[in-house]
């Protein structure tokens, strides 16, 4: 790769994805203010010892210009129950979103408040404060020890972090939901972290394998079989990189060569896709001369994260099912919105109506005749 030709590339990127002074200042502002409100209104309601704390992104100066996003952590003492933190942190939280343009309640492994304040997208969290890692009570209680090492280490490195962050926006793999199941964006710092820029994370993925395992603090503890192993830095047992699905990992690894080959702008802002009339959809379906199978039912009421790795297992039992009666399945997807859909082409959607059956040697008596039997 020639990095004379690439400069001028990420130069002019940078000017459109980095966080102008006065959106820093927005954004310090409104975080500031919320930390304020959380912290009075736990006085308020004479609940002892709580802090709040911005963390994230926005803590850590890796956020995109435009992504106006807060997490705010409430944080308790270590030795609060969980239904104290359940309850008296979302009576606080609350209570801050009693200003809000709007507010919800949504549950993770324990509650917590999203809502609409000043244009920015918050989350209000309840979390343990505890004092190691090896201590957490509740999965976001690693959240604040992620933030402290990447503040430590990224220092230098956050306009990396930003093209990272939007190569892989333009590519479709950047975000760790379980409807996405790509790259997280602590993820994203710790691939820039642990190789030193934008471009060589790039260059490294050219000749990724799966099952690669990078270990920062060399530190990890356990096997795992995931397609990328980021052991995380502040939990040996961890892998960062779990949800990240085999396809996704594979798309990074082709996308990265491509860049390598002839980098442009549109990798990172690709044109939107192209929508199709009914009948240019149809004209495609037959073109292609294969058959669309739909699953299709009302999507049940439950959280993206329980409804997700349910609807990815469906997908793929049904695609093994149809294989196992010998329908040829060339391609699957699933989606969910007021429906839940899952797609399969096939190369036909018919059989012949004779089988070929292979059966063992005639001189295997006792297995030849149980076969003669049953065909």
């Amino acid at each position: 790769m020639n990095t004379n030709n690439i400069k001028p590339l990420t130069t002019t990127i940078l000017k459109t994805i980095k966080p102008t002074a006065d959106e820093r200042t927005l954004l310090s502002n409104v975080a500031d203010e919320l930390i304020n409100k959380v912290n009075s209104t736990a006085a308020k309601q004479n609940i002892p010892d709580i802090s709040a704390q911005l963390v994230g992104s926005a803590a850590r100066g890796t956020w995109i210009s435009g992504t106006h996003a807060l997490n705010i952590f409430i944080t308790f003492p270590e030795e609060t129950s969980r239904e104290e933190l359940e309850s008296f942190g979302l009576s606080i939280a609350r209570e801050v979103a009693m200003d809000a343009d709007r507010s919800e309640e949504r549950y993770a492994e324990h509650p917590y408040i999203n809502m609409r304040y000043r244009d920015f997208d918050v989350d209000l969290v309840p979390c343990f404060r505890v004092s190691s890692p090896d201590s957490i009570k509740s999965a976001v209680d690693r959240t604040p020890f992620h933030n402290e090492f990447i503040k430590q280490n990224v220092s230098g490195l956050e306009d990396d972090v930003l093209l990272l962050k939007q190569f892989m926006r333009g590519g479709g793999v950047y975000g760790s939901e379980l409807r996405t199941q790509g790259f997280s964006g602590y993820l994203t710092e710790l691939l820039v972290i642990h190789f030193g820029s934008f471009e060589k994370v790039l260059e490294s993925a050219c000749d990724w394998k799966p099952n690669l395992v990078i270990d920062i603090k060399e530190h990890g503890s356990l096997k795992h079989t995931d397609p990328l192993v980021v052991i995380d830095p502040t939990d040996p047992k961890r892998n960062v990189a779990a949800a990240l699905s085999l396809d996704n990992f594979s798309r990074f690894i082709d996308i990265s060569r491509s860049f390598i080959e002839n980098a442009t702008e549109e990798m990172f802002f690709p044109p939107p896709a192209e929508e199709l009339t009914d009948n240019e959809f149809v004209e495609r379906l037959n073109m292609r001369k294969s058959e669309i199978m739909a699953v299709v039912f009302k999507t049940p009421d439950v959280v993206d994260d329980v409804l997700y790795p349910q609807l990815h297992k469906m997908e793929q039992a049904t695609a093994a099912l149809l294989e196992d009666y010998d329908f040829t399945v060339i391609k699957t997807g699933s989606w969910a919105g007021d429906d839940v859909v899952v797609l399969l082409e096939l190369m036909t959607s018919t059989l012949p109506d004779v089988k070929k059956h292979v059966g063992p040697p005639v001189w295997v008596r006792a297995h030849a005749e149980m076969f003669k039997s049953k065909y």
